[in-house]
């Protein structure tokens, strides 16, 4: 099998240029029409900031979303419109940044996505509720490790990695392993269907239309982990994000729990 097309979702999707330039206006939309903190530090490093959003009246608690981009591109700008449904259900949305391969490994930026995660549960009193798309919902998997996880984790009551990577092992066999620099070892502890079946509920999400290879690795995880996975018919992976925009949505809905 050619690994490289397997994760490849760019020539699968009609349409796929048109995707980042939709996500980056509305993003810049909203971040215009919703107050928010911008470009909070959580570390030192110029990629080491969230943004937080936080609803009008009552607050829930706090929704903790990790973007993808296979762990070496995009940047929390361009997914902050993704904050719309969980903040009109009441619940704070931080969108978290982080450094990119090659500059860092897999690794650190489970520890970035980690240290992020304790200054804005420090922050924020409540529950938090993790969810993030594609190598972000590999990294939202990867906090429900406990020699991972600090002790906010026991204020986590939920979480949803959609479209996530939960074997990292066939990306030794991919041409972007020379970003990466996985060797066997790093890809197997960077794995979240190898961690121990957690205590928190997590919910695995997945476009129906998804290349097969992102249906067998959200498949994998629900059965190491015995949690549901959703599978979505006709969404792909570049709109099965689509429903965080909207408060109504299914997705919402198994983000934030029942009101």
């Amino acid at each position: 099998m050619d690994l490289d097309d397997a994760y490849a979702n760019g020539p699968h999707i009609p349409g796929a240029d048109g995707f980042a330039p939709m996500w980056r206006t509305k993003a810049a939309a909203f971040r215009a029409a919703v107050p928010g903190a911008l470009n909070e530090r959580y570390g030192d490093r110029a990629r080491e900031v969230y943004d937080l959003f936080a609803p009008q009246g009552a607050t829930r608690g706090t929704v903790i979303f990790v973007h993808g981009g296979y762990w070496r591109s995009t940047d929390k700008d361009l997914w902050t419109h993704l904050a719309a449904g969980p903040l009109a259900r009441g619940w704070r949305v931080a969108v978290v940044d982080y450094d990119l391969c090659p500059d860092v490994g897999i690794p650190q930026i489970t520890q970035q996505i980690a240290a992020a995660t304790g200054v804005i549960a420090d922050r924020c009193p409540g529950p938090l509720r993790l969810t993030g798309h594609s190598a972000g919902g590999h990294l939202v998997a990867r906090m429900l490790d406990p020699a991972v996880a600090g002790a906010w984790l026991g204020r986590v009551t939920g979480v949803v990695p959609i479209s996530p990577l939960s074997d990292l092992e066939p990306f030794l066999r991919t041409s972007m392993n020379a970003d990466f620099g996985l060797d066997a070892a790093a890809a197997r502890a960077e794995s979240p269907l190898y961690q121990s079946v957690p205590d928190v509920p997590v919910t695995v999400w997945v476009g129906g239309a998804e290349r097969p290879a992102f249906l067998d690795q959200a498949r994998w995880l629900g059965e190491a982990w015995g949690c549901p996975v959703v599978v979505r018919p006709g969404r792909h992976h570049f709109d099965i994000i689509a429903g965080l925009e909207d408060a109504g949505s299914d997705l919402t809905g198994a983000v934030v729990g029942a009101d």
